[in-house]
């Protein structure tokens, strides 16, 4: 993993360890082994988001994870409990929903204009 990625998503990820919880990594730890990661854009209001995210989680367990990719939330959520508890359905990691100018600057930067969406990038970010 490069550190192009630590500067894309910050030093600090959550890992989802349940519903409303979760326990802070570095970006560089979590990422270590992985060959590619997935942004994924989305918020627990949104009808197609909570629609899709069943089956993304469903191929993740099953295929995406095992083949080194990773996926990270990017939350659209409308306040932290909302993230909280759609986080705690998802078996991935996220950006820390604290973190608002992040995951505005990463909806700007890959031009994310609705949810939900899913942006793969390489191990270098890009």
């Amino acid at each position: 993993m490069s550190s192009g990625l630590v500067d894309l998503l910050g030093s600090t990820l959550f890992l989802g360890t349940g519903p409303g919880c979760y326990k802070k990594l570095t970006t560089a730890d979590a990422l270590k082994s992985t060959r590619a990661v997935a942004l994924y854009f989305s918020a627990h209001w949104c009808p197609p988001c909570r629609g899709f995210t069943p089956h993304f989680v469903t191929s993740y367990t099953e295929d995406l994870k095992e083949k080194g990719l990773e996926v990270i939330f990017v939350s659209s959520d409308k306040d932290e409990d909302a993230f909280e508890n759609y986080f705690g359905e998802m078996p991935w990691l996220s950006i820390p929903y604290a973190d608002r100018s992040r995951k505005e600057a990463l909806t700007k930067r890959f031009k994310v204009r609705g949810i939900p969406a899913v942006i793969v990038l390489d191990e270098s970010g890009t």
